[in-house]
C-alpha cells in the first residue's frame, strides 16, 4: 500500500503533470509542423530543385527479387525529417523567446507597495494622536 500511496504522490506533483501536458502538446505540435513541412514547404522546394519529391529519394543497394523486397537507403525521408526538425526547433526557439520577453516585461513592471500591517496602522494612529496632543 505504501508503494501505491508513494506512486500517487509522485504522479500528482506539478512537475509530472506539466511534463505530461508538454508531451501531449508537443506531439500535436509535431504533427502540425510535419504537415507544414511536407504539405506546404517541401512542394515548392521540390519544384525549385527540378520537381523532386524528397521522400522518394533513395539509394538502391540491392534490387528487388521475387522473394525479397529491394534494399534501399531512404535518404529523402531522412532529409524530410531534418527539415521537420529545423522548422520545429526554430518555432520553439521563437515561442520561448516570446515567452521570456513577456516574463521580463512582467518582472520589470513596478510592484505595488505592500499594504501596511495592523501594527503599522495602530502605530500611525498613536503617532498622530500624540502629535495632536503636543500641539494643544
Amino acid at each position: 500500500m505504501a508503494i501505491i500511496k508513494e506512486l500517487k504522490e509522485f504522479m500528482m506533483r506539478g512537475n509530472v503533470i506539466d511534463m505530461a501536458v508538454g508531451v501531449i502538446v508537443g506531439g500535436a505540435f509535431g504533427k502540425i509542423v510535419s504537415s507544414l513541412v511536407s504539405d506546404i514547404v517541401m512542394p515548392p522546394i521540390g519544384i525549385l530543385v527540378g520537381g523532386v519529391d524528397f521522400t522518394d529519394l533513395k539509394l538502391e543497394l540491392k534490387q528487388a527479387t521475387a522473394d525479397a523486397a529491394a534494399v534501399t537507403i531512404n535518404y529523402g525521408t531522412f532529409l524530410q525529417t531534418v527539415f521537420d526538425f529545423v522548422i520545429i526547433a526554430t518555432a520553439i526557439f521563437f515561442a520561448i523567446k516570446a515567452i521570456n520577453s513577456f516574463k521580463k516585461k512582467q518582472e520589470d513592471a513596478p510592484a505595488a507597495p505592500p499594504a501596511p500591517t495592523k501594527e503599522e496602522q495602530l502605530l500611525t494612529e498613536i503617532r498622530d494622536l500624540l502629535k495632536e496632543q503636543n500641539q494643544k
